[in-house]
């Protein structure tokens, strides 16, 4: 993977927006315990997908990127929480969630190539289009995203 890769580039966007929020959160809403957890797993992303493109090992890169995932998973979260508590709304809401959520469409589909016994390639696209997007994670609901 290299750093034009798609998911490098993608993730580091969305670290900064997620950065932008933080300050947002801090400064204009004086909110600074979710503030911090979301900061941490939304820029935690990026630097996992970073840290694999130095992986000593096919196992190691694996699990940097499984890591990137649940960060992924948990900045839903956090972005949820954030929204049910009405201190973020609108269309920048809904834009974080979707970037976070193509994320992970895109971490999902190369850790579950990675994890097929015969794929030895540490193997990361280039572009959205080169993704598989038809994995069903059964912890997802009726194949869905959460």
């Amino acid at each position: 993977m290299a750093r034009d890769s798609i998911i490098y580039e993608k993730s580091r966007r969305f670290a900064s927006r997620i950065v932008r929020l933080h300050s947002h959160l801090q400064k204009k809403k004086d909110e600074h315990v979710i503030s911090a957890q979301i900061v941490r797993s939304g820029t935690s992303v990026g630097a996992n997908v970073a840290e694999a493109l130095y992986a000593a090992s096919r196992r190691d890169f694996l699990n940097k990127l499984t890591i990137a995932l649940k960060e992924c998973s948990e900045t839903i979260f956090w972005l949820d929480v954030l929204r049910d508590t009405e201190y973020i709304e609108g269309d920048g809401a809904t834009s974080l969630t979707e970037e976070c959520r193509e994320l992970i469409r895109m971490l999902i589909a190369t850790v579950s190539k990675l994890k097929e016994p015969t794929n030895t390639a540490y193997e990361v696209k280039e572009s959205v289009a080169e993704y598989d997007f038809d994995f069903e994670n059964p912890l997802f609901k009726e194949g869905g995203l959460p």
